[in-house]
């Protein structure tokens, strides 16, 4: 199935979870919020959350700067 994640096209398998989404894009476990179809997604919610054909994920991360 295809999901879009940060506006691109990813190929994922079916049961592809949010946590596993966000495993593509980042190694980091801290700072990164997920919207799923304009939803936030809690954290404690990203391992059990499935991913359907079409879906539009939306992956933040925190950044620091000066």
């Amino acid at each position: 199935m295809i999901v879009m994640i940060n506006g691109a096209a990813h190929e994922v398998t079916d049961g592809t979870t949010v946590a596993q989404a966000v495993s593509t894009l980042t190694a980091s476990t801290t700072g990164v919020a997920v919207a799923v179809n304009d939803e936030v997604v809690t954290r404690s919610a990203w391992e059990t959350t499935a991913l359907s054909d079409s879906d539009r994920v939306e992956v933040l991360t925190a950044v620091q700067g000066g």
